[in-house]
């Protein structure tokens, strides 16, 4: 047998490419919507992909399945219970899918969404959005949290009936939405898991229940589009980037680094840099789907890398690419002890943009709390005529939520190096919000 693991490194995405050595023949798990990986990999080992198998509808990426049966003619298999709008063949709990002489055992694996399977074959487990590496899927991107957490209870404990010995390839590794304390590493074992995830170390119902439904991160972005997506006619290549010339009415998206965008950018364009991972769901969550989108870009290779990231969180139509005239505006970076000067003097607005759960276990005493990704529905709340400074972890997202606010009109100033913690570590004064006697 012949596997092959590709992690979208962006979005801690992981499909599989599953081959019967000697046929030659493989099937493709769960694909995202940038083929090109697998066909190059395929034509590299002298491959023929024969099938696609989806162990769900994906919430957070546009999967490849559209693509590969348009394009190549390969069907699609998934459980009924997807509802989904394409032709397909449908899987069942104890069906059997062939590819050559390997037989890949199909476990109906509920929780994340109804229509979730596993994949079974000699010493591996691929285990989707069900059993990560050092936790479990979310319960309450489909279904009442409730509910898809009892599913999620009994399919993890269908799965611990596994050999220790057996592999586990998850679907999703840390940086993903649909799931909580994900390790890095892009495999384990059953025994492992059983030895240390803590999202299996609940023996009872409740109390798995009421740990997996205190769910604090957000939903992915375009998360109900992205499912009708999915689930919809199947979806082919989208158009190729072009260079824009006017952008007049379009939304511009500059991805280049922040120090950059911060010496210079034109009014009204928004700053999500390309470098680091989580740029799709960063530009996700800032963007509408729908609007007229073209991305400012170092290179053409940068732009369409962008692109491509983009598309696989939803944003399919995008205008293009602009490469001229960066403009002559400026935000200009607050340095941690100048923040302490300014605040103390009652100069500058702070504003945190950490998600609430992480903002209250350390805050600037005096500072709000917005998560950038809402600041360009409600920055002319901040619209008071005092500088705003704006404040993460460490730096990355107080930077865009800079470049949303002065896109916005309001005078921004982001924290680039460093954050909340460099400010307490530093011996900065903060304060903590506390409920019920722990940490919100």
């Amino acid at each position: 047998m012949i596997l092959r693991q590709f992690v979208d490194d962006d979005l801690g995405c992981a499909s599989y490419l599953i081959a019967d050595e000697k046929a030659r023949e493989a099937l493709l798990v769960d694909p995202a919507y940038a083929v090109e990986p697998y066909l190059e990999e395929a034509r590299r080992s002298g491959i023929r992909i024969v099938r696609v198998l989806e162990t769900h509808t994906h919430a957070d990426h546009i999967a490849g399945h559209g693509r590969l049966a348009l394009e190549l003619g390969i069907p699609i298999s998934i459980h009924p219970a997807a509802a989904a709008e394409y032709p397909f063949d449908p899987i069942d709990d104890g069906s059997t899918v062939l590819v050559g002489s390997l037989e890949l055992r199909v476990l109906h694996t509920p929780g994340h969404r109804p229509e979730h399977c596993c994949l079974a074959v000699q010493d591996a487990v691929l285990t989707g959005d069900s059993l990560f590496v050092g936790g479990a899927s979310r319960p309450d991107l489909a279904v009442d949290a409730r509910e898809g957490a009892e599913d999620l209870f009994h399919s993890l404990r269908r799965l611990l009936e596994l050999p220790d010995r057996t592999r586990v390839f998850p679907g999703h590794v840390a940086g993903s939405l649909c799931g909580a304390g994900m390790s890095t590493d892009t495999s384990s074992t059953i025994g492992a898991e059983r030895s240390f995830n803590p999202a299996l170390a609940h023996t009872t119902l409740e109390d798995f229940v009421r740990e997996s439904t205190s769910v604090a991160t957000p939903r992915p972005p375009n998360m109900e589009a992205i499912v009708e997506l999915n689930r919809g006619p199947l979806l082919g290549a989208a158009e190729p980037l072009g260079a824009v010339e006017e952008a007049e009415g379009l939304t511009i998206l500059d991805v280049r680094p922040a120090e950059e965008f911060a010496a210079a950018h034109t009014p009204g364009e928004i700053n999500v840099p390309l470098e680091g991972s989580g740029f799709g769901t960063r530009a996700g969550f800032v963007l509408t789907r729908g609007e007229p989108i073209a991305i400012r870009a170092r290179s053409g290779a940068e732009a369409e890398t962008a692109a491509r990231r983009l598309r696989a969180v939803g944003f399919l139509e995008l205008a293009g690419w602009v490469a001229k005239g960066a403009g002559s505006a400026r935000l200009v970076p607050v340095e941690l002890d100048e923040l302490e000067r300014l605040l103390g003097a009652g100069e500058v607005i702070v504003v945190d943009v950490r998600e609430p759960s992480e903002r209250d276990e350390a805050f600037i005493p005096g500072s709000r709390n917005v998560p950038y990704r809402l600041l360009r529905c409600c920055a002319e709340t901040l619209a008071t005529g005092v500088p705003v400074v704006t404040i993460c972890e460490s730096g990355a997202r107080a930077a865009i939520a800079a470049s949303l606010l002065a896109a916005a009109g309001v005078e921004a100033r982001p924290v680039l190096h460093g954050g909340v913690p460099d400010w307490e570590s530093s011996g900065k004064p903060t304060t903590a919000f506390r409920r019920c006697g722990k940490h919100g």
